[in-house]
């Protein structure tokens, strides 16, 4: 990238003409393909993939090709549901969703016939006779046994799978203006969990905050909105990309949301620490176009370096061989890529045209220029402090991470459900009404898939399926229904569908999935030739979580080792890359820390507008440290690439230690406020992972820099003194050499006003 960078210095316009073209080539591809988002996951040699693939296969009615079914759940606030200003209302609202083009059919609970059905259904939940509903009768009829609650089943037009997500977002609007103080109205099934996200509104708070801290850092109009216009380029050209890749790849619907997030967090970052370089070099007297050719040979290639950093962590989550997984990490390199390849394309070209105008519009409190080391900043300055007590400040920072980091021992993991929501969202009020009138259980239930020793062998599953009815934790259990309902003596498989008695997200129905898998059906089976897989969509949840467990060994040091190298190969040292890695590693923690005290155990949550406290999703601890490791590892290069800068020219540790948090502490204290005020804009959105994630990010970003990389990072390096920068002579040989350093008469001629100069070390 640096003799891209380079060149459009010395080629602005023809860069931003190039770079105009691949916007619209990219947009033109993105306007051209539809986005095929796709939220399914894919857990090869699992239990519940077993069962899916063979519910598909044995029942192709269960799950109609090209149609997912969905609930219109109806409350009364008083009395029936079925009263006939209640069902007048219910059916207006029925007649509305019915002429979205998405809806393929709907099955009303306030006809005639199917009031008929409901009470055959109580009456035999009831004992008024042998129903093949076995004892989940009351879970599958569609009104409620106090007559409370009544749900219409509603059949959704899919293609590949998916949704139309505009469709579904109207039907949503439908539901909740339909709400009043008779009736309530919600929504229940995978179509309307999954629906496409959109960015949180409070997101352009978070940029308005970066926009006045970087005003206050550069004290100019013009070089604060640099950093965002050139990031808004990227991130727009990063997220189109998205959208043509959902054509190629399993992107899930909200991985736009979490791109964005990352995107702005470090497309900002990376402008503010080219643009910071470049106003140095220009105080210090440069020409403008020699200060753009620094600010790329230095912090740019420190950009380009912490930015494939970033890339190779997230790359490190295919290890995993998820595709849901695989679909986020996707997403997110994309737009860590972009905002990068803006940062090193088109803002060098920028500022090679504004030159000193980069700095116009200047502000009352625009300081004047400074040097490039200044001794009397309070940097400078905390750089002695630090250096006088580096023990004292080990040991204080290590306490202080530690405390933060002690709730994740309390870690519990499994997928957040419908009651997470906003309130008045027309899925929690769909899961609310569910649960009251039919129970928790209702919510997830567990998919038995059943096959058979011989055909029309029916009988052979029920022993099993009384077993299950009988076993603790059960709230209600069907009869076997055989796969063929015409002709059941040809059927080869049967399904049963248990109802927990707890929640979805309840760790009591985990222990239930362990006990049906482990003791239940292996007792009930044995000797019968009866084979019995446990699937349902809390199922798949749960071994998700377990898949992720299995592979997080390699994950980790997969992504450990590879920083460990990249880093080694930059500083040419052995401690500073392992100081950094572990380092990174105590900033994650506190991040997970600072995870399960909000949002599992609830603390503060009310400050958050955190709705519901339950399991942390399995897969953000991994996507999470992927992230994290590669921000972390951000700071790490930024400012110990200036410490390794004055070491090459001073030889002296305490010396490079001082100058280097001098000259990098105050762009990294500014630019962690930076991404920490972006991840915080994404707090306060619908969007419960997303929430966690913003939070996360937000506090850990802070953490990192505040604490660990301007405190704990140079207090270790004061102690180790040299030996920081040792590297054994036959590895120093085997490693590529790289370096972030150049000298000022290369500058000059990669800017064409010298010639025949040396080329750069």
């Amino acid at each position: 990238m640096g003799p891209i960078s380079r060149w459009s210095v010395n080629n602005p316009w023809k860069a931003l003409f190039i770079w105009a073209l691949l916007m619209v080539g990219v947009f033109t591809a993105a306007g051209a393909l539809k986005a095929g988002y796709n939220d399914s996951f894919q857990l090869p040699n699992t239990e519940s993939t077993t069962a899916q693939n063979l519910l598909i296969k044995q029942f192709p009615a269960f799950q109609p090709k090209g149609a997912d079914s969905a609930a219109i759940v109806f409350g009364a606030n008083r009395g029936s549901v079925l009263t006939p200003a209640n069902a007048a209302a219910a059916q207006k609202v029925l007649a509305q969703v019915k002429k979205n083009k998405s809806v393929v059919s709907i099955t009303s609970p306030f006809d005639p016939a199917a009031a008929r059905a409901a009470a055959q259904q109580r009456a035999a939940a009831q004992g008024a006779g042998p129903s093949p509903l076995g004892t989940a009768a009351s879970f599958v009829a569609p009104v409620s046994k106090d007559g409370s609650v009544a749900k219409a089943t509603v059949l959704i037009r899919t293609t590949d799978g998916k949704a139309n997500s505009a469709d579904v977002a109207a039907i949503d609007d439908i539901i909740i203006k339909a709400n009043t103080e008779t009736l309530k109205v919600g929504v229940s099934g995978r179509v309307f969990d999954f629906a496409q996200g959109k960015p949180p509104k409070t997101e352009g708070i978070g940029i308005i905050v970066a926009l006045i801290i970087m005003a206050i850092m550069f004290g100019a109009v013009v070089a604060a909105g640099l950093p965002i216009v050139t990031a808004g380029f990227g991130l727009a050209t990063g997220l189109a990309a998205v959208t043509v890749f959902t054509n190629i790849a399993d992107i899930p619907t909200f991985a736009p949301i979490l791109a964005s997030l990352i995107g702005w967090g470090v497309g900002i970052d990376y402008s503010l620490f080219v643009i910071n370089r470049f106003k140095a070099a220009v105080d210090a007297g440069k020409e403008p176009r020699v200060a753009a050719i620094e600010s790329v040979n230095t912090s740019g290639r420190a950009v380009l370096f912490a930015g494939t950093t970033v890339i190779v962590a997230l790359a490190g989550l295919f290890v995993l061989r998820i595709n849901f997984i695989n679909g986020l990490a996707t997403a997110s390199m994309l737009t860590v890529f972009t905002v990068m390849l803006s940062a090193l394309w088109l803002l060098p070209a920028v500022i090679s045209l504004l030159g000193r105008r980069a700095y116009a519009l200047k502000l009352p409190w625009a300081r004047k220029p400074r040097k490039l080391h200044p001794r009397g900043t309070a940097f400078a300055r905390y750089g002695e402090w630090l250096q006088g007590r580096p023990l004292l400040l080990v040991i204080g920072a290590l306490v202080v991470m530690a405390i933060i980091a002690l709730p994740t021992l309390g870690l519990q993991q499994g997928f957040a459900d419908a009651s997470g929501k906003k309130p008045g969202n027309p899925s929690r009020t769909g899961y609310e009404l569910l649960t009251k009138a039919f129970g928790p259980g209702v919510n997830g239930p567990f998919i038995v898939v059943v096959e058979l020793p011989r055909a029309g062998a029916l009988s052979g599953a029920y022993p099993l399926a009384a077993a299950i009815q009988r076993t603790q934790g059960v709230a209600g259990a069907t009869n076997p229904v055989p796969s063929d309902l015409k002709s059941p003596q040809r059927s080869t498989a049967a399904l049963i569908t248990v109802y927990p008695t707890s929640a979805p997200q309840d760790q009591a129905t985990q222990g239930l999935l362990n006990r049906l898998r482990e003791e239940v059906i292996p007792a009930a089976t044995k000797g019968t030739g009866v084979k019995a897989y446990v699937g349902g969509t809390k199922a798949i949840t749960i071994d998700f979580g377990r898949v992720l467990s299995d592979a997080l060994p390699l994950f980790l040091v997969i992504v450990i080792g590879l920083g460990i190298v990249a880093l080694s190969i930059l500083f040419r040292s052995l401690l500073v890359p392992v100081i950094g890695a572990l380092a990174s590693l105590i900033s994650y923690g506190a991040a997970l820390g600072i995870s399960v005290a909000v949002f599992q155990w609830g603390w503060i949550k009310d400050l958050f507008g955190v709705q519901a406290t339950g399991p942390i999703a399995p897969f953000v601890p991994v996507f999470l440290f992927a992230i994290l490791f590669g921000l972390s590892m951000d700071y790490q290069v930024f400012l110990v690439s200036r410490m390794q800068e004055e070491w090459a020219h001073s030889k002296d540790n305490h010396v490079a230690i001082r100058r280097g948090l001098a000259g990098s502490g105050r762009v990294v204290a500014a630019a962690a406020a930076i991404m920490a005020s972006v991840f915080f804009g994404f707090v306060f959105g619908d969007d419960a992972t997303i929430k966690l994630f913003g939070l996360s990010l937000a506090t850990a970003v802070l953490l990192d820099a505040f604490v660990v990389r301007l405190v704990l990072v140079p207090s270790l390096m004061t102690l180790f003194g040299n030996a920081n920068w040792w590297l054994p002579g036959w590895l120093d040989k085997l490693l590529p050499h790289l370096s972030v350093e150049t000298d000022d008469q290369t500058y000059e001629a990669e800017a064409g006003l010298i010639e025949d100069i040396p080329a750069a070390r």
